[in-house]
């Protein structure tokens, strides 16, 4: 099956300017929180504020998959043993499976560790070939039985002594990976210890730093796509349209409030992303697959972000899930962490919405369905119709 990912892939290269968005379930948590890593379990009673086991975390990814609302589902490499190489979910799905190729310092978040609050080093716990087929070496065919897409993180500490580290690190992945006919995405993380960068210089810093150190890259070494920090609609515009080759894309930092992860999606859509990949917002929601469901409705244009989140909470009611916060609350932007340990900055985006507001505008779906005519309640039923199908 040819997956959903390739298909958008090719047509955003062909046209820039196309409505493709993908979305990535960045279910690697398990590379970086230990046990903390599922979440808190079960969804519908969180405040019993037990975590999760990896076999539920691995569960919540089958369903995921069986889902099919996202693009990519991004995990661990023992993970990716499980349900890509030995249970076959990916084979007859439009999703593309995809594992965590390296697991810098900075996302080891231990307990009590110290590890985020010093500066990033390289380090790659999976290797290429445990990747596409479960071991040490890999024959030509077997490469073909894992995932072959895998993440790269970078973090850039304007320190030449550490930044050339990272580099040679970077280099001799994209080496191995051009051999064995790797496909990854790279991951492009703020500074990881304070002041490293002046804060209104940092957008300019790391969109430098991504076209600096990719032309030098010929196409067979290339990313995808990439995977920033949003750092609001000036440099996300500035980097979609430096080079048309170069794929934009989004993490989700920490899990924030609804409207948080919609208007994010929504607003680096608006100027130039073509790719968000949530981890903790969507594993920390209420209910993963209907807060998938939306960030699905919101990337294809058929829903704005203020009106999703009244949508999910009337999905949550109906459900009889009670909610981490009330409507209002979660109406609400706050600046969420950028990074796994909660270092490197902050990041936000538009201003408040009141929750009184009225929608008045909203994005025709598709020539049969035109919110504009529909009314509130009505347009909830469309979207609880939808989630239920």
């Amino acid at each position: 099956m040819e997956k959903s990912l390739d298909q958008k892939i090719k047509r955003i290269l062909a046209d820039s300017n196309c409505n493709d968005f993908m979305l990535a379930d960045a279910k690697d948590a398990d590379m970086a929180y230990g046990i903390a890593a599922p979440g808190k379990s079960p969804e519908q009673h969180a405040q019993e504020g037990r975590f999760r086991t990896l076999a539920e975390y691995r569960d919540q990814i089958r369903q995921v998959i069986r889902q099919a609302k996202v693009d990519i589902v991004l995990m661990s490499a023992s993970t990716n043993e499980i349900l890509t190489i030995e249970e076959r979910l990916f084979d007859n799905s439009p999703i593309t499976p995809a594992a965590r190729a390296n697991d810098t310092t900075d996302i080891h978040v231990a307990t009590g560790g110290q590890y985020i609050y010093q500066p990033a080093k390289p380090f790659r716990t999976a290797t290429i070939d445990h990747i596409q087929c479960g071991k040490y070496t890999c024959s030509t065919e077997e490469r073909k039985i894992g995932a072959n897409l895998g993440l790269y993180s970078v973090t850039y500490n304007n320190d030449t002594e550490l930044d050339l580290i990272t580099l040679e690190a970077f280099k001799a992945f994209r080496i191995e990976a051009e051999k064995k006919g790797f496909h990854y995405f790279l991951e492009v993380f703020n500074p990881n210890i304070p002041e490293a960068v002046e804060p209104d210089k940092l957008g300019q810093f790391i969109n430098d730093r991504i076209v600096r150190d990719l032309a030098g890259v010929t196409k067979a070494g290339r990313p995808l796509f990439l995977k920033v920090v949003y750092q609001g609609p000036k440099f996300m515009e500035q980097l979609a349209t430096y080079d048309p080759t170069l794929i934009p894309g989004i993490l989700g930092g920490s899990s924030g409030t609804t409207f948080d992860a919609f208007k994010m999606l929504a607003d680096a859509k608006k100027y130039g992303a073509k790719i968000a990949l949530y981890g903790r917002k969507i594993n920390n929601s209420e209910h993963q697959l209907a807060f998938i469901s939306f960030l699905r409705l919101i990337a294809d244009g058929e829903i704005d972000p203020e009106e999703a989140v009244r949508a999910y909470h009337g999905v949550l009611q109906k459900l009889g899930i009670t909610p981490y916060r009330t409507l209002e609350d979660d109406l609400k932007i706050t600046n969420s962490a950028v990074s796994y340990g909660g270092t490197g900055g902050t990041v936000s985006v538009s201003a408040d919405v009141p929750p009184d507001r009225k929608v008045n505008k909203t994005v025709v779906a598709s020539p049969a369905v035109d919110f504009r005519k529909m009314t509130q309640a009505e347009k909830l039923a469309y979207n609880r119709g939808k989630l239920k199908s």
